[in-house]
């Protein structure tokens, strides 16, 4: 018998359609020679500090570096989760063959390695390896199944990672909470986290500490156009009110008229910052609910793989776009817009198709299947997939700007207008304002035809000399946040560090969502309108740590460099966690003799009763488990050190266990919607 094991119930459904798998089992589908299981995302975690030796069940000073001989993994302490891996287990000890169809990326593989390795399996392992659910996909996958030996590497960053984020976070979290923590919270510290919340503190002081200046502008209106001075602002009005003087009385005259044409090429595909940072910008969506929304899609089969890092699509994918296309010309909204590219030879592009520039995965574009029954929320994001992918073979768009020079007593002006010669792609979004107003540039570089001006032409002109004030740096938004953490690279000064930090940032594209969670959580971080402000908790817990690499870029680009050093053959694992292990030794004995110092503490706020709208934004946030704190921190500590704070369970939230149902409110405790399907998630109320 051949097993099959997915990463949820929606596609092991989807996988045993194609293989036959039509009979229900317990905890399985089965037939035709295959049997088709599933876990519910992680079902084995890292132990936990006190698993390992009884000396780390307290929280002591005395008791760190915490750091195990070796690492060992167990299952997940649910009851469903336990009783799938027995059945899991059950089914592997059977096996002729296992076909890991788990989710195609480094978690995903750590998810489906950690259940077999715990199931202690002995059989061959095949990898399916596939970018979107869709029959045609699947069917391609299974057609071309590959040995699992081939995603050792990434097997290894993964495994790299879980444990440089339990051995820095538990330590860390630990000693901080310990030291400064008041015995009232628990500091959390991570390697994501931490730099994440010191760019939001640094962005803080920055406004916070500014100090306006004033300066001046010149300006005069010609023919109903206001020209600038090309002199620039004026820093003192004594200076400007001379050159204001100097034009008030003689005439303008036109000195030079310049014409250039240009080419503005489409927008880039998405992937997932991107997108995230769209949907925050113009549906005020945060980063959490456009994950879980075009992750919905992808499960419905509309989208393809979601948490990707690249705006490319493989060269390979080139003759499946027309098929993509027409499916997207049967639905009315882009009827008009696909149907004019049926007939025609598609562009094939180095701007969309670069397999240089594809690793895994390629960018989120729509897989053509009309879509049925979504939330409005879930339309919105199909819209802007759906559109960048259509404008990807639509024409360039050409454009004309004219520069025009005057002057006044050799005081010299300038004015430039933009006039949009062919629209080309832009015509994918004349009736929204997908990609007009998606950046705040663009919002300055609206079309404005010139009138028609003849060098060596004059006449009277308006001058005047006005007032402003410098500004302060914006606050961060989720969006501007996510392309920090994505270009965190201007915040190191080596030049490796910095290429490192461009393809990753800080974080991964399917973890930031997470470490924005997780800074509301911990009430570092607070949220005014789109803003988001630092707590003094989290400002506190940034001024403290003295040890730069907790909370700078540079660790996090080192560590990026070298896991994907592993995942690329190029760099030995066990020396990274060697580094590791030195790393947080050091970081343990600089805080221990450091001075120690008070936090202030930020409570939680008495939760708001929701309107309608955020409750269906709810409905796409995952919680994630936590535990309580008396006097001192809790005995149970997550593998992350990063999910300390209690969770609270709210009817249509996404469920914790399956991702895939919502929670629903019963007599005597909460349940998952689907539980028909197989989710067992079950929590009492109290």
């Amino acid at each position: 018998m051949i097993v099959c094991i997915a990463e949820k119930p929606s596609v092991a459904r989807e996988i045993a359609a194609i293989v036959g798998a039509t009979t229900k089992r317990d905890g399985y589908l089965e037939g035709n020679g295959y049997q088709v299981t599933w876990v519910f995302g992680h079902l084995c975690t890292l132990k936990e500090p006190h698993e390992y030796t009884s000396e780390w069940k307290s929280w002591r000073l005395e008791s760190l570096p915490m750091i195990p001989p070796r690492f060992g993994i167990k299952l997940i302490n649910q009851d469903s989760s336990k009783r799938q891996f027995h059945i899991i287990e059950q089914l592997f000890q059977k096996a002729e063959r296992i076909i890991n169809c788990g989710d195609a990326g480094q978690e995903g593989e750590l998810i489906q390695r950690w259940v077999m390795q715990k199931a202690g399996i002995t059989c061959p392992v095949q990898r399916l390896w596939i970018s979107s659910l869709t029959e045609e996909s699947i069917r391609e996958g299974f057609s071309k199944l590959r040995d699992q030996s081939e995603f050792q590497s990434l097997y290894e960053a993964g495994l790299s990672r879980a444990i440089g984020d339990w051995t820095l976070g538990m330590n860390a979290t630990r000693l901080y909470t310990l030291k400064y923590g008041q015995n009232k919270q628990v500091l959390s510290i991570g390697r994501v986290q931490t730099p994440t919340l010191a760019l939001i503190v640094a962005r803080q002081k920055e406004i916070e500490n500014f100090q306006p200046e004033a300066y001046w502008e010149l300006k005069t209106v010609y023919r109903d156009t206001t020209f600038s001075a090309t002199q620039g602002r004026f820093n003192t009005e004594e200076e400007g009110r001379q050159f204001l003087e100097t034009v008030k009385t003689a005439p303008f005259i036109v000195t030079e008229i310049g014409t250039k044409q240009g080419t503005e090429y489409a927008p880039r595909l998405f992937d997932l910052t991107s997108l995230q940072v769209e949907c925050n910008k113009r549906f005020g969506f945060s980063a959490e609910i456009t994950l879980g929304l075009i992750q919905s899609l992808y499960e419905k089969k509309l989208a393809t793989y979601p948490r990707v890092d690249t705006t490319f699509l493989s060269e390979d994918i080139y003759p499946k776009c027309p098929a993509t296309l027409k499916g997207l010309a049967q639905m009315p909204a882009y009827a008009t817009l696909a149907g004019a590219l049926e007939g025609r030879k598609l562009p094939k592009s180095k701007k969309v198709f670069d397999n240089a520039k594809v690793t895994d995965h390629h960018a989120i574009i729509p897989t053509g299947i009309p879509p049925q029954g979504l939330t409005d929320m879930e339309k919105s994001v199909f819209d802007l997939i759906a559109r960048r992918f259509i404008a990807a073979f639509y024409p360039d768009c050409k454009i004309s700007t004219t520069t025009v020079l005057g002057e006044v007593e050799k005081i010299g002006f300038k004015v430039t207008g933009r006039q949009i010669l062919v629209p080309g792609w832009r015509t994918v979004f004349l009736k929204t304002t997908a990609e007009d107003t998606s950046d705040e540039n663009a919002q300055n570089e609206e079309e404005r035809t010139l009138p028609d001006f003849v060098k060596g032409e004059s006449g009277p002109h308006t001058p005047d000399l006005t007032e402003k004030w410098t500004q302060p740096p914006k606050p961060y938004t989720e969006a501007t946040l996510l392309r920090a953490m994505e270009t965190a690279g201007k915040l190191v000064e080596n030049e490796e560090l910095r290429d490192a930090l461009k393809e990753n940032g800080i974080g991964r594209p399917s973890t930031r969502a997470n470490i924005i969670e997780t800074l509301f959580k911990r009430h570092y971080v607070r949220k005014e309108r789109k803003n988001l402000i630092a707590t003094p908790t989290g400002v506190e817990l940034i001024d403290t740590i003295d040890e730069e690499l907790l909370k700078s870029a540079e660790l996090t680009g080192l560590w990026e460099k070298k896991l994907r050093g592993i995942e690329k053959k190029e760099y030995d694992a066990k020396l990274f966690l060697e580094e590791l292990k030195e790393m947080v030794t050091n970081i343990v004995q600089k805080v221990l003799t450091s001075q120690t110092r008070r936090i202030t503490i930020v409570e939680a706020e008495p939760e708001k009763k929701a309107d309608k709208g955020e409750k269906e934004k709810a409905t796409t946030r995952k919680r994630t488990s936590g535990e309580k704190r008396k006097n001192t921190p809790s005995k149970k500590e997550t593998a992350q050190a990063e999910t300390t704070s209690v969770p609270a369970w709210h009817e249509g939230d996404l469920c914790p266990l399956c991702g895939k149902g919502h929670i629903l409110r019963g007599r005597n405790a909460f349940g998952c919607s689907e539980w028909k399907n197989g989710c067992t998630w079950r929590q009492p109320f109290g």
